[in-house]
């Protein structure tokens, strides 16, 4: 172990002091939320919400959903198992994960982001499924396998990646974990930032903005990780492009999406790790959009993909581009 990387893993151990301050954050939001939460107010919705009024729970159910998936993943590669049952209930029809095993990492900084990661979103499930009380969602049905029909295999066969009939496993090696990483991360930063209108609740925006912030920063530390191991294998950043311009595919003609690539900044070559638009601000998807991604389908659909069979909560339907 280089210098180097023994320094970075200190750094990574400074952490848990800030993380901790993090949870304080929560727990405060948690009181507010629960006061707030049984009169937060509906906004009619336009453009490409499924629903006339969505309210602030059905906003956060939606975010749930989205985190079960995230946290599933990333316990499962990390400790070689999921979230714990007392996590797992909820209303409507609750489903069990197929697939995930642990990765055997051989990268020690790919395996301590992983940890982080993992450790943040199952802290996520249990802030939003206390947020919500007797309303929050079960988990669905999820699909986080390494066979030839995973969810996983058919978004990378969708990206280009592997061939008709072939498996992509997320789970064989350190780059396949962070290209498995890589097609969640980006889509839950644009969800955030896309409910962020939909609530109307001033704590609730607050507590998601947290969690928009921190989902931000492990898109961040994922598209890193995948530029700098790009540079020596120029092949992993082609896959991570493919793997954005697949998102771009599902989701409508705007192009919402951007691969790891470097670009040119006044003529000079600068890397690509934060995808912003014109006016350097994120991009932002509607739930509809962010469904089409997960369902792995660009058409009106209620299940698929990584959720065989469906999210649950009100806002269930992928959009139709």
């Amino acid at each position: 172990m280089t210098d180097d990387t023994k320094h970075l893993i200190e750094v990574f151990d400074k952490r848990v002091e800030r993380r901790n301050h993090r949870r304080e954050f929560f727990k405060s939001a948690l009181g507010a939320i629960a006061v707030a939460g049984a009169g937060a107010g509906a906004l009619s919705v336009a453009g490409k919400a499924q629903a006339a009024d969505v309210t602030d729970p059905d906003v956060l159910n939606f975010a749930l959903n989205l985190e079960y998936l995230e946290a599933q993943f990333y316990n499962y590669a990390v400790f070689g198992t999921g979230l714990p049952a007392n996590q797992l209930t909820g209303t409507g029809k609750q489903g069990t994960v197929s697939g995930g095993r642990k990765v055997v990492f051989t990268d020690p900084i790919v395996a301590a982001y992983a940890k982080e990661i993992a450790q943040d979103e199952t802290q996520h499930v249990a802030f939003l499924r206390t947020a919500l009380g007797s309303s929050a969602v079960a988990q669905p049905a999820i699909d986080i396998g390494s066979t030839p029909t995973s969810a996983f295999s058919n978004a990378a066969r969708a990206a280009g990646l592997v061939g008709a009939g072939v498996a992509f496993d997320p789970y064989a090696n350190d780059e396949n974990f962070l290209l498995g990483a890589f097609i969640f991360e980006d889509v839950g930063v644009t969800a955030y930032k896309g409910a962020a209108p939909l609530i109307t609740n001033k704590t609730y925006l607050e507590a998601a903005a947290g969690i928009l912030a921190v989902e931000a920063y492990h898109a961040s530390l994922v598209r890193t990780v995948l530029y700098a191991k790009g540079i020596d294998t120029p092949s992993l950043r082609t896959s991570a492009d493919a793997i954005s311009n697949a998102r771009d595919s599902l989701d409508g003609t705007t192009d919402l999406d951007q691969g790891i690539s470097p670009t040119t900044i006044n003529g000079a070559l600068a890397s690509n790790i934060v995808p912003l638009d014109n006016n350097g601000i994120a991009f932002s998807r509607s739930t509809g959009q962010v469904l089409n991604i997960v369902y792995l389908n660009n058409a009106a659909v209620a299940m698929g993909g990584f959720f065989p069979a469906g999210v649950n909560g009100s806002l269930n339907m992928s959009a139709a581009n």
